[in-house]
């Protein structure tokens, strides 16, 4: 922790909006003007767009993520997380990864924790659901849906393999379709090197409260990703939701009951909970209430942007539409992020600070390798809708642009590369998350019982 006496701004998140509010801030103070701390359960920033990707092994995980103390070399990054704030006296509660608990000073706060899964008490869910909110989750992912392969391929019951060889994603939105796009064609070109599997034994399902799919690309573009997802062998179920799975054994409220090693949970998000430990006010969902200029309602030293604030949308209000919200999505959280970082050094130095404002420029999809959606706004009423290939190009040339640090642009852009020239590599690595049990059952100590029989056989070999 710094000892300086200088102000404190305290970024609590190094998610999309910290980080790049950070390295805003950090541009724009001038030499000793106040100290950035950036608190954060993790020592990276995840680019979650590029997750489904990861999971199918289009990108390497190591380049999904972005190492705050690498890319902001001038701020205090702490490994820990917020878990208090008190407002009266300015003192933030850091709970590190070891140790105990300590206060931290500040003078001004960024609020970026972003947002988590929404979930709900299905039986079932939290001992067998996936989510896809971390890398951790989607290389996770990836080496379990290969391991189901193996598993399938291995066994001569038939239950286990049906059971194996299904797959269900809850959550139809951009990360439920975008996921079981990919991880289809990653199970699809996996399938080609075991001999006793093929695509027809895999069943993939689809589900979603909703009446259709997609629905931030518009309804023509959804429906075609709905139609094009089915072509491909998915069962998609709209207007569905999922009762329970216990034990993998999925329950459907449309009466449908399969069996599935695979359940990955997609269903939206929520703001972090943490919040409603900050003494801020929030919303009826729950996000921080904030205002046009960032600045949190009822606060002169308080920002908040990104998944965990609810922000006004001027530019859909001035189009008329009432009560608009900002969506949260990557687009705007890089936008507002610039905004906050300059309007804390505003705030800081007593000048006005600008409202945030931004119209759609549109909305793009990877359903796999050279499929996808794309919608682009170009003015208020000229929308170009691409499908296909063309709109695959536009979603990577997006995103992989979008992605922070030049370092990291390149990185995928040579995995990209590589891709079209390499077969996919389709090798499970499941044992890292578990990676001392090998040495463990080597090492640990023989019950006595069994060193005894073991001694009296060799004395018997022996005679």
């Amino acid at each position: 922790m710094s000892t300086t006496e200088r102000p404190r701004i305290l970024v609590v998140g190094g998610g999309y909006v910290g980080l790049y509010a950070a390295r805003r801030i950090l541009k724009k103070m001038r030499y000793g003007e106040a100290t950035v701390t950036v608190v954060d359960p993790r020592s990276y920033m995840t680019y979650q767009p590029f997750l489904p990707e990861a999971a199918a092994g289009s990108i390497s995980p190591r380049h999904v993520v972005v190492p705050l103390r690498r890319v902001l070399p001038k701020a205090e990054v702490l490994t820990g997380r917020v878990s208090g704030i008190d407002q009266d006296r300015k003192v933030a509660t850091v709970t590190p990864l070891v140790g105990d608990a300590y206060e931290l000073p500040f003078d001004y706060l960024v609020i970026a924790l972003g947002a988590v899964s929404r979930t709900f008490p299905i039986p079932g869910l939290a001992e067998q659901g996936i989510g896809m909110k971390g890398v951790e989750e989607a290389i996770g992912l990836r080496n379990h849906v290969l391991e189901q392969l193996d598993k399938a391929d291995s066994t001569t019951d038939e239950d286990v393999r049906r059971k194996a060889l299904t797959f269900v994603f809850v959550g139809g939105g951009f990360a439920g379709a975008e996921t079981v796009g990919e991880v289809e064609d990653l199970a699809r070109d996996a399938a080609k090197y075991y001999p006793s599997i093929s695509r027809e034994d895999m069943r993939f399902v689809l589900v979603d409260v909703a009446d259709k799919i997609l629905p931030e690309v518009g309804p023509e573009l959804g429906k075609w990703g709905l139609e094009h997802l089915q072509k491909r062998g998915v069962e998609v179920y709209l207007k569905t939701g999922m009762d329970s799975c216990v034990d993998g054994h999925v329950v459907l409220n449309n009466g449908l009951e399969v069996d599935s090693s695979t359940i990955v949970w997609t269903a939206g998000v929520k703001p972090n909970p943490a919040l409603s430990r900050f003494g801020l006010p929030l919303g009826p969902r729950g996000h921080v209430d904030t205002q046009a200029t960032l600045q949190v309602s009822g606060t002169d030293y308080v920002w908040a942007a990104g998944d965990n604030a609810q922000i006004p949308d001027l530019a859909a209000r001035a189009a008329g539409v009432e009560n608009a919200w900002c969506p949260p999505n990557a687009q705007h959280a890089l936008r507002q992020a610039k905004v906050l970082g300059d309007n804390v050094i505003s705030g800081m130095r007593g000048f006005p600070q600008a409202d945030y404002k931004h119209a759609n420029k549109g909305a793009v999809a990877g359903l796999g390798l050279h499929k996808g959606v794309a919608m682009i706004v170009l003015g208020k009423k000229t929308k170009i809708k691409l499908r296909g290939r063309l709109a695959w190009y536009m979603h990577r040339a997006y995103h992989g642009l979008a992605v922070p640090t030049w370092n990291r642009k390149i990185r995928v852009f040579a995995d990209w590369t590589l891709g079209m020239f390499l077969k996919r590599e389709v090798v499970s690595l499941g044992a890292m998350e578990n990676p001392r049990e090998e040495f463990y059952e080597a090492a640990r100590p023989v019950p006595p019982a069994v060193e005894a029989d073991d001694t009296a056989r060799q004395k018997a070999r022996a005679s």
